[in-house]
């Protein structure tokens, strides 16, 4: 656990600015806890719940309107769209015809809706004339923090001298409240009057009291007095929050103690108070105003692993200061990737010796990181936009998200890839257009494969002969002759080889279709595309399987013509022993 005095420790450099360390931390308090004993009596029998059935209302109509619920939020939203938009007099006679139980939340949250600050004070007096109500601690503050914020001094002291004179009790919220307005409109010495007038009326401060006095004194230089605060905070065992370390590391960074603040930031961590949003900016703004990168470096590191973003102006001046200093804004870019379409125009940079390097976009490296974290359904998302919007994403980028996704077996992810490409006229390597159509086929989905291997082929990829025989043949073993003519079909002339013949022969004869195998077979031997034993072997085989034992006699004649014709010759062209290897097992 992190107690009191281990949070102490951690803060040794701030304390160190006035000063030796106090020896110790005052008198520790225990509680003691009274324990109270219940007579317990035995019961004979259990007690045994009864059910009434319930009688269905004979005079009810389903055709009868029924008045819709109203819900607190709308009613707040409605008073509050009154004071806003139309005048008081109108305001008050329709705020006079709600049916409304008016109580100290709904007032208090209408003031906190932000009317007008003069139609605000005006309902506030208007509400304190409603009959059977009164205003308590909590409408008073919230009107006290109205005025303070409009910097009327003068008025936020009248509605706290009300509070005093009708007895009204006065929490530490009200004086926290008083404390920081003061300090605001830069009157200090009010604001410490009112931290003695808080502590003389017996209201113990708070964490939240104690790190907003702290803030008001570090931003008033008067940092003994605020160093003094945290040490009464911690021998009060008051633990401190996020808001509270954020003031002491905004104080040592305005002060370029950047090393201290950085110690902070680590042992805030071990303490289980994570950083947020708000303190991460605070940090990074006074890094940029005081050229500090090495620590800037770190935040990023920590914003990126917890995904904490920058707000633009904040995002902007980092950007300036890497710049400035020569070093890469690379981690800035992946923090905040939502910045990227307004802050990045262009897709390469031109180097000094006039070549060019490409650079990805803050918009790829979140896809990076999400395929990293296999968010896969936020790669679609980001995808789809990009097509939407026209957004061209490198090459490398798209293969990446096809082959992760043809590994994860992402059929509509990986195909989605691919429709962005064609879209957008990318070109992918050929292994991309080769994992796609081996997932395609692993699951089925033969249809797709036809257009997969005409882009490969527009893209100026070549199957090769054994690929282009494979394919084929796997579709017509599938019972696809069509798609497998269609691949056929495709294919440039000199790709036609006696291998793919022979595949689409067998998914023709696969398939039962003699007539359309026969016929392939002589359009082969008409273009002069040499046969093999391969060839003979499907024909001779898919007409047996169909009843053509007669046909099959003939082809059976010319194959042992040509096994005599090999003893001969002793040599077989490239084409036919890839043939014979696919369907025939001989080489």
């Amino acid at each position: 656990m992190f107690t009191k005095h281990a949070s102490f420790r951690f803060f040794r450099p701030v304390l160190a600015l006035c000063g030796n360390l106090p020896l110790g931390y005052g008198r520790e308090t225990t509680a003691v806890k009274t324990m109270h004993s219940l007579q317990e009596f035995k019961r004979k029998r259990p007690f045994r719940t009864f059910y009434k059935p319930t009688k269905k209302n004979r005079n009810f109509n389903e055709n009868e309107d029924v008045e819709p619920k109203v819900y607190t939020k709308d009613t707040i939203r409605k008073i509050s769209n009154l004071l806003r938009y139309t005048t008081w007099d109108s305001a008050q006679e329709q705020l006079e015809n709600l049916s409304v139980r008016w109580d100290s939340y709904i007032i208090n949250q209408v003031l906190k809706s932000h009317p007008p600050m003069e139609k605000a004070w005006l309902f506030f007096n208007w509400a304190s004339k409603l009959r059977g109500f009164k205003h308590d601690q909590f409408t008073y503050t919230t009107m006290l923090d109205i005025f303070g914020e409009a910097k009327r001094i003068s008025s936020m002291n009248l509605v706290f001298q009300q509070m005093q004179e009708k007895g009204i009790k006065i929490d530490t919220v009200t004086y926290t409240s008083l404390m920081h307005w003061l300090s605001n409109d830069g009157d200090v010495d009010g604001s410490v009057k009112i931290w003695n007038e808080m502590r003389s009326n017996g209201c113990y401060p708070t964490v939240v009291s104690y790190t907003a006095y702290m803030k008001i004194l570090f931003n008033h230089n008067r940092v003994k007095e605020a160093t003094e605060v945290y040490r009464e905070m911690i021998r009060e065992g008051c633990t401190p929050n996020c808001f509270t370390y954020t003031v002491l590391m905004e104080h040592l960074a305005i002060s370029g103690k950047f090393n201290e603040a950085m110690e902070i930031f680590s042992k805030m961590q071990e303490a289980r108070v994570q950083p947020d949003k708000a303190a991460c900016n605070i940090l990074v703004e006074k890094c940029c105003i005081a050229g500090e990168t090495r620590a800037l470096t770190k935040i990023l590191e920590y914003m990126k692993e917890n995904s904490l973003v920058l707000r633009k102006t904040v995002y902007l001046q980092a950007q300036k200061l890497l710049k400035n200093v020569g070093e890469s804004d690379g981690l800035l870019r992946q923090v905040n990737p939502h910045l990227s379409a307004e802050c990045i125009h262009e897709d390469e940079m031109h180097n000094s010796d006039g070549t060019t390097t490409e650079t990805y976009s803050v918009d790829e490296a979140l896809i990076s990181e999400m395929l990293t974290k296999k968010k896969f359904r936020v790669v679609d998302y980001l995808l789809s936009e990009m097509m939407e919007r026209n957004f061209q994403l490198h090459s490398e980028m798209i293969s990446t998200i096809m082959e992760v996704y043809s590994t994860h077996r992402r059929l509509d992810g990986a195909l989605l890839a691919f429709k962005y490409s064609v879209k957008m006229s990318v070109l992918l390597k050929k292994t991309v257009y080769l994992s796609l159509i081996g997932l395609l086929i692993r699951t089925n989905s033969f249809p797709e494969v036809v257009e997969i291997v005409d882009e490969m082929l527009n893209a100026k990829h070549s199957l090769g002969t054994h690929l282009n025989a494979l394919l084929i043949y796997r579709l017509g073993c599938v019972g696809k002759p069509v798609l497998a003519a269609k691949i056929f079909d495709l294919l440039p002339d000199d790709q036609k080889s006696t291998a793919a013949y022979t595949a689409l022969i067998t998914a023709y004869l696969s398939c039962g279709d003699t007539g359309k195998g026969l016929q392939t077979y002589e359009i082969m031997r008409t273009k002069g595309i040499p046969s093999a034993l391969g060839t003979y072997n499907v024909l001779l085989s898919g007409l047996e399987r169909c009843g053509k034992v007669g046909e099959s006699e003939t082809y059976r004649k010319e194959k042992k013509r040509l096994q005599a014709a090999m003893k001969s010759q002793h040599q077989l062209s490239e084409e036919q022993m890839i043939c014979n290897l696919l369907f025939a097992g001989i080489c």
